[in-house]
This record gives structure tokens, C-alpha cells and sequence, in this order.
């Protein structure tokens, strides 16, 4: 495990996060504390820490391929849990603190656009964000401007952060530290795929019903 991870750690992330944040994040990976730490990282990556998840989840994976599926599965179930009290606290803080606290952080310009395909596609903007790398935290905090329903945003989150991250256990678990240059060369890929794909069935499931509506 330890190649494996100083080679991660080498890396600067897609993301463009601060190397030695990253890899302070990424240590953990290599402790008997790992799991509390991706608990840890999971709740409050939705609410204000720009470290993606997924980090942690490969770096624990590399370590014990075999346990890949749990520790993806640990980490979509507290996701969702971080995310949740994020729209929470949107809702009783307020919109116009909400979009000033996202402008100290340069991602005011993202605001409007967030609001306005919760307003159209709640549910796809649900999905989009917790399958892909577009902010959870964003779409999370903004879930209570846009008066999304805290059932609706719980159900699709436990869906798609469980595929997301899911996923990446899966790999591990069938294909060992191989998984870990497929995840870095297909996952936004696959991504697209899937959203693609769910956006295709929505689609003719929509028409489906309007032919046979009475």
C-alpha cells in the first residue's frame, strides 16, 4: 500500500486542492483510524471541506482491496448524512448568507445556475451532483433555497452517492490497486455515462406513460 500511496500523494488532484491538505486527508489512509477519519471526511465534505471523499475511499482501498465494497458503502451513507445537514442549515440560515458565504469561496457565479436546475430538474440536480464531481456541497446547502423536499433529496442522494462511491469499492474489490488507474482515467467518463443512460430511461418512461395515460 505505501508505493501505491506516496504515488497518489506525488499527484496534484483533478480537483486542484491544496497538495498538503490533500495529502494530510490522504495519510489517514494508512492508520488504524482510517475508518473514522472517511466517517469523518464524508459528513463533512458536503458541508464545508473541499476534499472529495473519494480520496480517502481509494487511498483505504488500495490498502485492503477486499474490503472496497464497505468502505464505499460507509462513505455514501454518511455522505448523505453530511449533505442532509447541509440543506438543513441552508434552510434556517437563509438565502442571501447562503450565496454570501459561497461568494467568499469563488463559486458565487455557480449559484444561479444551481438554483435554476432545481428549480426545472430537482431530481436530476440531486443525481447529477451526487454521481459526478459538480459540488454535493453547492447542490446541498442550495437544496433548502430551492425548497426541495428533504425526503426527495435523502432518497436520489442514497441512490447515486451510493453509486458513486459504491462503485469505486466494487472496482477495488474485483480488480486490487489495478482498479486504481481506471478509476483515474474513466470515472468522470462513466460518469456521464450512467447520467446519460438514467436521463435516456426517465425519458421513455415519460413517454410510456403519456401513450397509455387514459
Amino acid at each position: 500500500m505505501t508505493e501505491d500511496c506516496v504515488a497518489i500523494k506525488g499527484k496534484h488532484p483533478a480537483w486542484q486542492i491544496h497538495k498538503r491538505l490533500y495529502n494530510w486527508v490522504l495519510h489517514w489512509a494508512e492508520t488504524k483510524y482510517g475508518l473514522i477519519a472517511l466517517i469523518i471526511l464524508a459528513i463533512t465534505e458536503p458541508i464545508c471541506v473541499p476534499i472529495p471523499a473519494d480520496v480517502l475511499v481509494i487511498g483505504m482501498c488500495l490498502g485492503k482491496p477486499k474490503k472496497g465494497i464497505r468502505y464505499g458503502v460507509t462513505c455514501a451513507i454518511f455522505s448523505v448524512l453530511g449533505g442532509t445537514i447541509a440543506l438543513l442549515l441552508g434552510m434556517a440560515i437563509g438565502g442571501e448568507n447562503v450565496i454570501a458565504v459561497f461568494d467568499k469561496i469563488h463559486l458565487g457565479p455557480k449559484v444561479n445556475l444551481a438554483l435554476e436546475m432545481y428549480q426545472k430538474y430537482d431530481f436530476w440536480a440531486i443525481a447529477i451532483s451526487a454521481l459526478t464531481p459538480v459540488p454535493y456541497m453547492l447542490f446541498s446547502w442550495l437544496g433548502g433555497m430551492a425548497e426541495v423536499s428533504i425526503v426527495k433529496f435523502v432518497l436520489v442522494s442514497i441512490v447515486f452517492r451510493t453509486m458513486r462511491f459504491g462503485s469505486e469499492g466494487v472496482i477495488f474489490y474485483l480488480f486490487g490497486i489495478k482498479a486504481r488507474h481506471f478509476i483515474e482515467k474513466y470515472f468522470n467518463l462513466a460518469t456521464i455515462i450512467v447520467i446519460t443512460l438514467l436521463a435516456l430511461v426517465a425519458f421513455v418512461m415519460k413517454k410510456l406513460g403519456a401513450a397509455f395515460a387514459p
